[in-house]
C-alpha cells in the first residue's frame, strides 16, 4: 500500500463537471493497493498519515499533524503509485491490485480514517481532475513494508 501525501491550503476533485470532493486546510492523499494488502497495512499507514507532522507550528517549524489542526482530507484512488518503469517507457501497472478488490481496501481506508477525520473523496476509477492548492510545496510518500517484499 502507497499513499502520496500532499500538504494543501484547499482542493477539490471533479468528475464531470461534478465536484465529488472538496475541502479546505488538510491534506489531499492520493491511495494506491497491490496484491497482499491487508487491514494491517491500512491502519499501520492510517496511523502514520493521522500523526505526521508536516503541518507549520507557531515558530514555523513543521511540528503539528492533521490531528492539530483539524485539517481535512481529501481521498483519490490512484492504482498509478504501483507504475513499474524500469523497462521502456510504457508504465506497467502489473504491481497495481486488480479493481474489485482495491475498491474494497479504499472503501474501508476512508471509513477507517473518517473515524479520526473529516474525510471527502473521488469516484473509485472514475476520470478524475484534482485541483490541489499545495502548501509548500510538501509532498511525502508513505509506504508499508512487508517481509514478502
Amino acid at each position: 500500500m502507497r499513499i502520496l501525501v500532499q500538504r494543501s491550503l484547499n482542493s477539490k476533485v471533479s468528475v464531470g463537471d461534478d465536484v465529488t470532493g472538496k475541502i479546505s486546510k488538510g491534506l489531499v492523499v492520493f491511495v494506491g493497493f497491490t496484491y497482499n494488502d491487508t487491514i494491517q497495512e491500512i491502519d499501520y499507514l492510517i496511523n502514520k498519515l493521522l500523526h505526521l507532522r508536516i503541518f507549520d507550528d507557531e515558530n514555523g517549524v513543521m511540528n503539528k499533524s492533521i490531528l492539530d489542526i483539524a485539517g481535512e482530507i481529501l481521498s483519490v484512488s490512484q492504482f498509478t503509485l504501483y507504475a513499474d518503469t524500469k523497462k521502456g517507457n510504457r508504465p506497467s501497472y502489473v504491481k497495481a491490485l486488480d479493481s474489485i478488490n482495491a475498491s474494497k481496501l479504499y472503501k474501508i481506508f476512508n471509513e477507517r480514517l473518517s473515524q479520526y477525520v473529516h474525510v471527502e473523496t473521488g469516484i473509485f476509477g472514475a476520470e478524475m481532475l484534482v485541483d490541489i492548492q499545495n502548501d509548500g510545496p510538501v509532498t511525502i510518500l508513505l509506504e508499508k513494508e512487508r517481509a514478502d517484499d
